[in-house]
């Protein structure tokens, strides 16, 4: 029976080979059943703002900050195979978003001025033998229409991309837009992920809960 184009192919091979759940470190080390059953992420647009970044060694940094100031985020995720739940190793990871007052490096336009040639919020790192990056990143903001929210795409070949987006608990997102309103000015957030349109068909392997780092002073994200 043929797949849903929105979801990932969940078939053995080059064509379909992985699915992405970002977990925190301590799932890491449960038990990983051959056989089982992962859940797939839906693909999500690439837009508005993205860039290809596979030709450059500059991106690839844990770091993806550089001058943006707000809370830190440190942002695990992990790449498995569809077809037996297992760590897939040496796949590259990227991923982008917005700053705190929702723009996008990158871009000159006048929905986001001002940004041409540079290059915050954007880099990639290789899984690990858990099929684990961490990245470095502030925690985004938001703007008209959209939902915050995280772009990622994952290669697993030069034949064989897929991307999508996370979002986050919409109950601990506003508390930390709270928390640190002197920081994110713009406010709270005025959408959840059921009045976004990209999120609007379904979310919930896309929906990241928030966690304060203690070691940082930031946060730190995953899926459940």
């Amino acid at each position: 029976m043929s797949k849903p184009r929105r979801t990932f192919l969940k078939q053995g091979g080059l064509a379909g080979l992985a699915a992405f759940l970002p977990v925190s470190r301590s799932k890491a080390a449960a038990p990983l059943q051959q056989g089982a059953d992962c859940p797939l992420i839906p693909t999500e647009t690439a837009g508005p703002f993205p860039l290809d970044l596979s030709d450059s060694a500059f991106f690839f940094r844990q770091d993806v900050r550089e001058d943006r100031d707000g809370v830190q985020l440190n942002l695990r995720i992990r790449v498995l195979g569809t077809d037996n739940c297992l760590p897939m190793e040496g796949v590259r990871v990227h991923i982008w978003h917005c700053d705190k007052l929702g723009r996008y490096s990158g871009y000159d336009v006048p929905t986001n001025p001002g940004q041409d040639g540079l290059t915050y919020l954007r880099g990639y790192q290789i899984t690990d033998a858990n099929g684990e990056v961490e990245l470095i990143t502030i925690f985004p903001g938001w703007y008209p229409g959209r939902v915050c929210h995280i772009h990622f795409q994952v290669y697993v070949s030069s034949a064989y991309a897929a991307i999508s987006q996370l979002t986050f608990d919409h109950a601990a997102k506003q508390a930390l837009y709270t928390t640190h309103a002197a920081t994110y000015s713009e406010g709270p957030d005025p959408l959840e992920p059921d009045t976004d349109g990209v999120f609007a068909d379904g979310y919930s392997y896309q929906l990241a809960n928030l966690t304060p780092n203690p070691d940082t002073g930031g946060y730190s994200s995953f899926l459940e």
